[in-house]
């Protein structure tokens, strides 16, 4: 008989500074996990490409996918849609791969409301002293940005309780984040609730 069990679907947040882009990378090269690509009405930025870094739709089409409940999470900012199309994630988790959002709290809040089977995982640095030093290691943003972020970290720590577990990403240690976040992926489809079926299965005829 099949065993094939459906996959999982991971939300990973953190904080600007978690490292989680560089660690859900990790997570792909091992063949298990699939990526969602969020869809937008933002133009695309130099070098972006349609279907890798967003799919890039127009605001009607957007607004039909949310009224027909296309879209498994999503949000407006600065006058734009982003968003979590649901197709995707529907036929990667029925293939049995596990499906990675890289979210953030507001979007994870949203998916575990429409879909509370996902495991809401969030990323962290050890402490606020080490965010705040990776934020200012990058040079990538002004200060006044750098400050924001921190601002807002401050804030979404209030809801951790959102999540289902947190990952501490140690600095040069990526790694070990990663294998965190397989071993609770291991530990979520051995759990009781995702083999509802488990005693009937047990006695079928071979």
């Amino acid at each position: 008989m099949s065993m094939q069990q459906p996959g999982l679907l991971l939300v990973v947040s953190g904080p600007a500074g978690s490292g989680k882009g560089t660690v859900n990378q990790e997570l792909l090269k091992t063949g298990d996990f699939d990526f969602s690509v969020s869809a937008t009405t933002r133009a695309p930025r130099p070098g972006e490409v349609d279907g890798v870094h967003y799919h890039f739709i127009s605001r009607e089409d957007f607004t039909e996918r949310i009224r027909r409940g296309e879209m498994l999470e999503y949000t407006e900012y600065v006058g734009n849609y982003y968003g979590t199309p649901l197709d995707g994630v529907r036929k990667s988790i029925a293939a049995g791969r596990n499906m990675i959002l890289e979210i953030e709290l507001e979007g994870a809040r949203h998916v575990k409301e429409k879909y509370p089977d996902a495991v809401l995982v969030i990323l962290l640095p050890v402490t606020f002293k080490t965010q705040e030093e990776r934020l200012r290691k990058r040079g990538t943003e002004p200060e006044e940005k750098i400050r924001a972020r921190l601002e807002r970290t401050k804030e979404e720590m209030k809801y951790l309780d959102v999540y289902d577990y947190i990952v501490y990403n140690r600095d040069g240690c990526a790694k070990d984040a990663v294998n965190d976040l397989l071993a609770i992926v291991r530990a979520e489809k051995c759990k009781t609730s995702r083999h509802p079926d488990a005693a009937d299965k047990y006695f079928e005829k071979s």
